[in-house]
């Protein structure tokens, strides 16, 4: 934990531009930015993938991204066309994680060149290997649910 960047954040002992602090969660203004007003949102809680973070963590970082999305003012123009943002949050390094402890970004969208850009590689639909995946996922949950 004492090599993680983010705990070092927390911590003060590296400075950083804080926005939101709660008992759980930690935001700050990214110093690398994909678009103005791009922010990191960090659980308090040294995990490198989303599974490693305890639920009580999670639970409070969503409020924090909706708050900031008020600050930022990405609220006000609430249809389809109005500006946008992405909230982006990556596991592992084949899926472009570069700091091993969990971080959600807020990224305002306000014009095609800024923000994050997504490809979207969508495969065609065959129905009979989804339903056997669905029945296999059912089963899995079925499994988890009961050694709760």
């Amino acid at each position: 934990m004492s090599a993680c960047i983010f705990c070092k954040i927390i911590k003060g002992e590296i400075p950083s531009f804080k926005l939101i602090e709660t008992k759980l969660t930690y935001s700050f203004l990214d110093i690398q930015p994909t678009a103005e007003a791009h922010c990191l949102v960090i659980p308090k809680y040294c995990g490198a993938k989303l599974h490693n973070i305890p639920d009580e963590y999670l639970a409070d970082i969503l409020p924090v991204v909706k708050k900031l999305t008020k600050a930022l003012k990405l609220d006000v123009n609430n249809t389809p066309s109005g500006e946008g943002y992405n909230v982006l949050q990556n596991n592992g390094r084949i899926a472009h994680q570069e700091v091993d402890h969990v971080h959600f970004h807020l990224i305002p969208k306000k014009d095609t060149e800024s923000g994050l850009g997504v490809g979207w590689p969508a495969q065609p639909t065959d129905f009979e290997k989804l339903g056997k995946l669905h029945k296999e996922l059912q089963a899995a949950l079925a499994d988890i649910d009961e050694k709760l």
